[in-house]
């Protein structure tokens, strides 16, 4: 099955940067996470609120980054994400960070979602209505 990618822009904001100049690893996650909340809203027409709302929640069970080029202070980027396979438990969802200015590539990997109870914690079967509608 092959899937949507969709894109979003960001930029580098000053509480971003490390020590070193340079865009702190870990922020990294948090623009694929807030791309990602982003499109699942716009671009999937099913937001974050509306598992919330079916009792359902997205946790990362895994996540992978290759970091090939920093970025710094002011840049502008693409986070282009898409679901890579979906199964009845979770998803893995690939993302790319290109720089816009450049056209290179600061980052790329995966992330392994598992879909939760909200009232458990515990792991669910994703519904068939959902694996369906992400098949866009």
């Amino acid at each position: 099955m092959a899937y949507s990618t969709f894109e979003t822009e960001l930029r580098v904001r000053p509480d971003d940067i490390d020590m070193f100049q340079h865009v702190h690893n870990s922020k990294y996650f948090d623009y694929v996470l807030a791309a990602r909340y982003e499109q699942m809203d716009k671009c999937y027409g099913m937001a974050m609120e509306k598992f919330m709302e079916r009792g359902f929640g997205w946790v990362v069970r895994t996540a992978h980054v290759d970091y090939k080029r920093a970025l710094t202070m002011g840049d502008y980027f693409i986070v282009k994400t898409g679901i890579d396979s979906i199964n009845d438990k979770g998803c893995r969802v690939n993302f790319t960070l290109t720089n816009k200015a450049t056209g290179k590539i600061s980052c790329d990997g995966y992330f392994d979602y598992v879909m939760i109870d909200m009232a458990t914690g515990r792991g669910v079967k994703i519904p068939d209505d959902v694996i369906e509608h992400y098949q866009i």
